[in-house]
């Protein structure tokens, strides 16, 4: 079995030599960057098949090797269990196949070698993240994270808009950060460690007041990567980077990592049943925002963007109910179909030459592969069955009706919206008559093989559910009523959705622009940080240079005159210094005799 360890050092390699080769070797260097996808998939494969047997978060079926002691009383160490490794294969499946693809997609790109070795770096530092065993490892690997998002969205740094996306993720989610900085801070004051295994058994010796504050503050480090409501602004922005990074970062990993941490720590919010209720409001809250919102977006990947924040919504509403197994198969199943309907607009996008789905139509006669890959991503999307969404949103539903009625009719709502604009962008990007002068193409071989996998994937994933539910010691199965609920439910939405999409724009409305606009909390936000800026210019900073600077100034002003007072008796005379020895003694002995009376 090889180590998994392995991962994030055999991609950080990957990542240095692709760097160091330059674009002059990237024909045959962007190669190496699948050395880490695929370690991870054979890593986690290998420990897949060992792990399961116990119904307990943070560690099932633990693998630990040493750890190195980072800080004073601070280790860094290393951990393998089923989430891990269910994880760990997740990353590697989708990252091997948006390699691939980016093999075709960014062909005439002069920065491949860039692209490829950042890619390499996200895997790295996402597998490093998912093999910490303790808070303070994952800390730094989702730091690393957040820093290859940084620099993928702003890839084509020359165009203001992706500057602009790539400055405004990284402020956004370091708000989140600074909640999981705190959360940390004040799990190392209570317990004195950040080991998992060792915040978990400190739990029943803290307080209740100080578990919710620490559950609440690792929650809000959650929202921020996993852009919950309303620190979700800056993840329709981030499109403006590279379709195939849209695919596995804001869409299939670093999105997830959110749910991720919330599943790892499961038993801080087992003990805290008043963040858990926050979690649920929120995770419904965002859900049900961005699939409306979703429906009037003419983007393709900006639909998909406000898709993946009310997916991810679904997730976090089942961890707020309780049901972290459910909230994690989600996320599996919906990294499958969500990065191949990324990949499917990327290679729409490729082969129409445009981002506008109003200026498409009739697309799958001339990209037929393409075309069935984003049909079947739809219906997993839209929760059809057999699909793997079915299984996986349904499961979603069920513990959130049973734990809280009221979201879970919003839940329903928000499933029903997502079905009824799928459907519609479906039938208005691939069926109908073009609408561009341009002609689309369908894409090379390259490009078309991963949306196969990804496709065959999304379509038979759902059927692992129990297989999945007894290795994290769960329990499966349907409930019937849900089921049947949530698939008419889905399918009526979808032929409304199906019958809206006759006609490529939407009504102008002030409900249309309302949803365009994302509910304005885009809008918001950057008018408070605007405010926020101007306040600092106009009050802050006149402090800052007035008080602050001039009393630096004011300090070095004053030694720089001391300092010109003393160099003016430095005249070189000796008798002149015999003098001022005997002054000094002469005083030095009068305090002695002074001080000793």
């Amino acid at each position: 079995m090889l180590p998994f360890q392995l991962v994030p050092l055999v991609a950080a390699a990957v990542a240095v030599l692709v760097a160091v080769g330059g674009s002059h070797a990237v024909r045959f260097s962007r190669w190496l960057a699948l050395a880490g996808p695929v370690s991870a998939v054979v890593v986690g494969g290998q420990h897949l098949s060992a792990a399961g047997g116990e119904s307990r978060a943070p560690f099932i079926g633990l693998t630990r090797t040493s750890s190195v002691e980072w800080l004073p009383s601070m280790a860094v160490g290393t951990a393998m269990d089923a989430i891990g490794a269910i994880m760990l294969l997740t990353v590697g499946v989708v990252a091997a196949m948006v390699i691939v693809f980016s093999f075709g997609y960014m062909a005439e790109d002069r920065a491949q070698a860039r692209y490829f070795a950042l890619l390499s770096a996200f895997t790295s530092a996402m597998s490093a993240l998912v093999i910490a065993d303790s808070l303070l490892g994952l800390f730094m690997a989702w730091e690393l994270v957040g820093a290859c998002s940084y620099l993928l969205i702003g890839f084509w740094f020359r165009k203001p808009s992706a500057a602009r996306a790539a400055m405004k993720a990284f402020l956004v989610t370091r708000v989140g950060d600074v909640g999981l900085l705190l959360a940390l801070a004040l799990l190392w004051q209570a317990t004195g460690t950040l080991e998992l295994e060792g915040v978990v058994s400190g739990l029943p010796l803290l307080p209740g007041s100080t578990v919710s504050a620490v559950a609440l503050l690792l929650f809000v480090g959650a929202a921020g990567k996993s852009a919950q409501f309303p620190l979700h602004v800056w993840l329709p922005d981030a499109m403006e980077g590279p379709t195939p990074v849209s695919a596995l970062i804001h869409a299939a990993t670093m999105v997830a990592a959110g749910v991720f941490l919330v599943v790892r720590v499961w038993p801080v919010f087992e003990a805290a049943p008043a963040a858990l209720d926050v979690v649920l409001a929120i995770g419904a809250l965002t859900a049900i925002g961005a699939a409306s919102a979703a429906i009037a977006q003419h983007d393709i990947k900006r639909m998909l963007a406000y898709s993946t924040i009310s997916q991810l919504g679904f997730m976090f509403a089942a961890l707020g109910a309780g049901a972290w197994q459910a909230a994690y198969f989600h996320l599996v199943t919906h990294a499958a179909f969500k990065s191949l309907l990324f990949l499917a607009a990327g290679s729409v996008i490729h082969g129409s030459g445009t981002q506008d789905m109003r200026q498409m139509g009739g697309v799958r006669r001339r990209m037929p592969v393409t075309a069935v890959a984003w049909i079947v991503g739809v219906a997993a999307l839209s929760g059809l069955p057999p699909l793997s969404g079915f299984f996986s949103k349904d499961a979603v539903l069920y513990a959130v009706w049973v734990d809280a009625p009221a979201a879970g009719v919003a839940l329903f709502f928000a499933s029903a919206c997502t079905a009824f604009y799928a459907l519609r962008a479906t039938r208005v990007t691939l069926f109908g008559t073009p609408r561009s002068s341009g002609h689309a193409h369908e894409s090379p071989l390259v490009m078309k093989l991963p949306l196969v996998v990804l496709a065959v994937i999304a379509a038979v994933l759902g059927f692992a559910q129990w297989w999945f539910a007894e290795l994290l010691g769960g329990h499966a199965g349907l409930s019937l009523p849900v089921a049947v609920a949530s698939s008419v439910v889905a399918l009526a939405a979808a032929v409304l959705g199906w019958r809206s999409g006759a006609v490529p724009e939407l009504p102008q409305s002030a409900l249309t622009r309302m949803l365009m606009g994302g509910y304005g909390v885009d809008r918001s936000a950057m008018r408070l940080a605007g405010a926020a800026e101007r306040f600092a210019l106009e009050k802050v900073a006149p402090f800052d240079r007035g008080v602050v600077d001039g009393a630096v100034m004011r300090v070095a002003e004053g030694a720089r005159r001391a300092g010109a007072v003393v160099s003016s008796l430095q005249t070189g005379d000796g008798s002149l210094y015999v003098w001022f020895m005997v002054a000094g003694a002469a005083m030095l002995l009068a305090i002695a005799l002074w001080a000793g009376r």
